[in-house]
């Protein structure tokens, strides 16, 4: 990590941005319930200058600051954490028990908070800047929230970015990748009905735990059999339910999965051959399916444009160290996808390191690296600008 990439202005407020991002991390807020954090956004915002809308989609913050005629910018930061029981031990971490932030958006809130103190400041640029603070990003679909109350319509951007910290690639360096770059996720439950009874007859029933096994294992052929091998997909078995006792085949079996894809052509058969392999597998032995087959987030792909964009501005800030090489698409999903099928624009990565308390993100070890904090508050003044000319 480089200090080159910590502008004077963001690092004269460093020491208090990260104090800010400890105290954000100390009373973490689920999804929808992001009220203090709100509060407090909004707060610095007001402070700074900026016109402040509070309850954009439930508990969203909106800032905007315009400067005459131009480009409108948007960028994004999310507010909400798990729940997750915190484990790192730290002196600031979570008192709000079986809540934590492990996915860094206490930093990625941070960033943008001091990167509009920076902003504000600065009178050379010329648009509209809108930074959006969006709750319940944590599979909620808070963006989608956001949108339908109307985000686009009274804030209009031309252009929109988010960042999110990537374990495991140097800390602070930036990332970026056009087309697809995160995964669609589905969840499916599949409830197999056969015909419960005692274990020591099982001529006399129609075991479902069998079924269900047996769906287990056809489904393992649809990613290696039915996906072309240069598409990526996923699709996973998270858990597997049926009966409580030994002597006792149930009548029901209840399998709950995970189901990824890059592409919706690629969503779409995962969903058709999942349905037909449930369906013909259970009716081989006699049983019957229901399927519940519920669509999350959709594919998130990056404008070739603005990803463009994002890859000039830290080439011809920090130069090539500044770029994590060779970035590749993630099976993880993420709500910034609804606002890019609505507004040209790009999610980038920046890393977070590999130390212990940088570990996965959802984990209950791990803790955002206030060492990228600087550098992508940095980035964001510099891409702002960049744009606002």
């Amino acid at each position: 990590m480089s200090r080159q990439w910590v502008l004077p202005e963001v690092a004269a407020i460093e020491a208090e941005m990260i104090a800010l991002r400890r105290e954000l991390h100390a009373r973490p807020e689920l999804g929808f319930e992001e009220h203090a954090t709100s509060a407090l956004v909004a707060a610095k915002l007001e402070a700074w200058g900026y016109r402040v809308t509070r309850g954009v989609g439930g508990t969203g913050v909106v800032g905007t600051l315009a400067r005459g005629s131009g480009t409108s910018l948007g960028l994004r930061a999310d507010m909400d954490a798990l729940p997750i029981r915190e484990a790192t031990g730290l002196p600031y971490a979570s008192r709000n028990d079986g809540i934590m932030h492990a996915c860094g958006h206490d930093g990625h809130t941070a960033m943008l908070l001091a990167a509009a103190r920076c902003l504000a400041e600065k009178t050379h640029w010329r648009g509209t800047l809108n930074l959006i603070f969006q709750p319940a990003e944590e599979g909620l679909g808070g963006a989608l929230k956001m949108i339908e109350d109307g985000l686009f319509q009274h804030f209009p951007c031309d252009r929109l970015f988010a960042m999110h910290n990537v374990p495991g690639f140097p800390a602070g360096k930036i990332g970026v990748h056009s087309g697809a770059f995160m995964a669609s996720a589905d969840e499916v439950t599949i409830r197999v009905t056969g015909r419960g009874g005692h274990a020591a007859a099982p001529h006399q029933t129609i075991d479902p735990v069998v079924v269900g096994a047996s769906i287990v294992m056809a489904l393992q052929s649809v990613v290696a059999r039915n996906v072309a091998p240069h598409e990526q997909a996923v699709v996973s078995v998270g858990a597997l339910h049926a009966g409580s006792v030994s002597n006792v085949i149930a009548p029901h079996a209840d399998l709950h999965l995970s189901v990824r894809a890059l592409s919706a052509d690629v969503r779409e058969l995962l969903e058709r051959r999942i349905r037909a392999l449930a369906e013909g597998q259970a009716a081989s032995y006699g049983a019957s399916v229901e399927i519940d087959y519920r669509h999350g987030y959709p594919v998130l792909v990056n404008h070739d444009e603005e990803t463009a964009i994002a890859h000039r501005v830290a080439l011809d800030w920090g130069g090539e160290a500044m770029l994590i090489d060779g970035l590749r698409p993630f099976m993880a999903s993420e709500d910034f996808a609804y606002m890019l099928e609505r507004c040209p624009g790009s999610y980038l990565s920046i890393g977070n390191g590999d130390g212990t308390q940088h570990c996965s993100l959802h984990h209950p070890g791990y803790d955002f690296n206030d060492a990228s904090l600087a550098i992508g508050a940095s980035y964001w003044v510099k891409l702002a600008e960049y744009i606002l000319q």
